[in-house]
C-alpha cells in the first residue's frame, strides 16, 4: 500500500452500541462453553454447516493420509482454503472475516484481504505508527491522518490503519472528521442520521458511535448529516474536548480529514489530534503541497508521525 518516511459533550452521547451480530460472535467464538479451546475441525465444522457424517469422512481422510483436518476437508471439497484460513485466524484471535461475510467495502483490505501485500503493508505503517505516536500504558493523542488533495487515499489508510490496530486487541475508534466529503460511512455501510456533525452541535443521540460486525475491538463514529459549516465546528472548544475524552475510552483513536485544498479544517483536526500522518499519492501529490499542508502545522502542539507515500 505505501512507503513510511519521516518527516462539551456528556459521556452519555458517545457510549459505542452494543447490538450483537452474526458476524461479531463468529468472530469472538475462540473458545467453548467451558473455555477450552476450540479445533480447526468445530469451526470449520460449524462456519460449514459441515454434518456427522462430512465430518467423519474428513476425519478418516485426516487419519489415512496423515495431513490437517483443513487440508483433509479442502481435498474432500468441504471446505475452502479460505475456510482454513478463517479457522486458523480465529484459534490465534486475528479478526478475519470469512469469504461468505465479506459485505463491507473492497477498500478494507485488511479486513477482507489480511494475508494480502496490501494488508502486509498497513500492519507494517501500523508498526511504525505504534513506535512513533502510541505508547503503551501513557495517554496517546488521536491521529489525523491529512494530506493536500481529495483522491490521495486518506479514508482508505484510515480506515485500514484503524482495522489493523482493532487486530492487535484493546478498543480502536475510527472517527470521520471529513465533514465535506465524508465516506467513512459508505465502506462501513453505517447509518448517516447522526454522528461527529450531531455531537458538536449539541443534537447528538445517545447512540452515535457504532460497532462493526467481524471485528469486536473497532469502533465507528461517522460524520452524520454534512454541515453548513464545518469549519467552525472543528474549531469550537466542544471538538477538542470530545477527542480528550474519546481517547481516555479508547485504546487508539484515528480520525479521518478534508484534504487540504478545502480549507484549514485539516490543519485545525490535526492540532486538536496531537499527532498526525501526511499522506501523498504516488505520481499525483505535488512537493510544494506537501510542504504548505506541513508548513501549516508548525508551531502547533502536533506530534508529526511521518509521511506515506500510497502506491494503491
Amino acid at each position: 500500500m505505501a512507503k513510511f518516511r519521516d518527516s462539551t459533550p456528556g459521556p452519555d452521547v458517545i457510549e459505542p452500541t452494543t447490538q450483537a451480530h452474526a458476524a461479531d460472535a463468529a468472530a469472538e467464538a475462540t473458545a467453548d462453553g467451558e473455555g477450552h479451546t476450540r479445533s480447526i475441525g468445530d469451526i470449520i465444522a460449524e462456519l460449514r454447516n459441515l454434518t456427522a457424517e462430512q465430518v467423519e469422512r474428513a476425519l478418516v481422510y485426516q487419519r489415512d493420509h496423515g495431513v490437517r483436518f483443513g487440508e483433509a476437508a479442502v481435498k474432500l471439497g468441504l471446505a475452502s482454503q479460505d475456510d482454513v484460513l478463517f479457522a486458523l485466524a480465529q484459534q490465534f484471535q486475528y479478526p478475519y472475516a470469512p469469504a461468505q461475510q465479506r459485505t463491507l467495502g473492497e477498500e478494507l483490505v485488511a479486513l477482507n484481504e489480511p494475508f494480502s501485500p496490501r494488508a502486509e503493508s498497513f500492519r507494517a505503517l501500523r508498526s511504525q505508527v505504534m513506535m512513533r505516536v502510541f505508547t503503551e500504558g501513557a495517554a496517546n493523542p488521536a491521529l489525523a491522518v491529512i494530506s493536500p488533495d481529495s483522491g490521495d487515499g486518506k479514508t482508505y489508510c484510515a480506515a485500514n490503519l484503524a482495522i489493523t490496530l482493532a487486530q492487535l486487541g484493546g478498543r480502536t475508534l475510527l472517527v470521520d472528521a471529513d465533514m465535506r466529503s465524508p465516506r467513512v460511512h459508505e465502506l462501513f455501510q453505517l447509518r448517516t442520521s447522526s454522528g461527529l456533525s450531531s455531537i458538536l452541535s449539541g443534537r447528538a443521540d445517545k447512540q452515535v458511535i457504532e460497532r462493526v460486525a467481524g471485528l469486536p475491538g473497532l469502533f465507528v463514529l461517522p460524520v452524520g448529516t454534512t454541515p453548513p459549516n464545518p469549519l467552525e465546528l472543528v474549531e469550537r472548544p466542544a471538538f477538542g474536548l470530545l477527542l480528550r475524552e474519546l481517547t481516555a475510552k479508547f485504546d487508539h483513536v484515528v480520525v479521518d480529514t478534508p484534504a487540504a485544498t478545502h480549507g484549514a479544517d485539516a490543519a485545525v483536526i490535526a492540532a486538536r489530534c496531537g499527532a498526525a500522518l501526511v499522506l501523498a499519492r504516488k505520481d499525483a501529490s505535488r512537493t510544494g503541497a506537501l510542504r504548505e499542508l506541513v508548513a501549516q502545522l508548525e508551531g502547533a502542539p502536533v506530534k508529526m508521525a511521518g509521511v506515506v507515500f500510497n502506491e494503491y
